[in-house]
């Protein structure tokens, strides 16, 4: 089994769990044992999934300004929660390979395997979601053709990206690439480097 074909599996029963109440105040009930990689990649498609759903309410336009404040700084923590996770999967990778010797020609990707496996999270969201507009009852033939359209486009870049990951995991296992991990250093959320935050001290 490669990686992404494990992947797949979770995070289609992440996003088929969070629907069942699609609320985003739904406790998560991860089914993965804690600290595996598995848990983990359950909760990163969790967070994204919620997100998700953030963000289509927030573009409400009769959202109250005051609830749409609340809801910005849910977005803001699912945001940090969602690099914190992310660099959390490539510390998984770093420990898995760290007695690879890299080949002499090895290069580095310009992106390390979780942040692809991040994109990968997302898309198996937007193919869910381009699916649902694909069953609507409520629109027209036009609608659902050109959402079928998107989606077979989505479908294939799936397909796309998971070579790609696989490829790139295989390449790191065979020494070919290396990876490193840069933490994100968000300035924004820190109050020691957000002007408008230490301003106010």
């Amino acid at each position: 089994m490669t990686f992404t074909e494990l992947c797949k599996p979770i995070f289609e029963q992440a996003i088929a769990d969070y629907h069942v109440t699609d609320c985003v105040d739904t406790p998560i009930q991860n089914p993965h044992p804690l600290k595996t990689i598995e848990f983990y990649l359950y909760l990163k498609n969790w967070i994204d999934t919620v997100q998700w759903h953030f963000e289509d309410i927030i573009r409400d336009p009769e959202i109250d300004p005051t609830a749409a404040l609340v809801l910005k700084r849910r977005i803001d923590k699912s945001n940090q929660d969602r690099t914190d996770l992310v660099e959390l999967i490539d510390s998984y990778f770093l420990d898995k390979y760290k007695d690879i010797v890299p080949l002499p020609d090895a290069t580095i990707n310009t992106e390390s395997p979780a942040w692809a496996i991040d994109r990968l999270s997302i898309l198996a969201l937007k193919i869910y979601h381009m699916r649902q507009e694909t069953k609507r009852t409520d629109v027209d033939d036009t609608h659902r053709a050109a959402c079928q359209a998107k989606l077979d486009i989505l479908l294939e870049q799936q397909r796309d990206l998971s070579q790609a990951i696989d490829q790139l995991i295989s390449d790191i296992e065979d020494g070919r690439k290396y990876m490193k991990v840069y933490k994100q250093m968000k300035m924004y959320n820190d109050p020691a480097l957000n002007p408008v935050l230490y301003g106010n001290k």
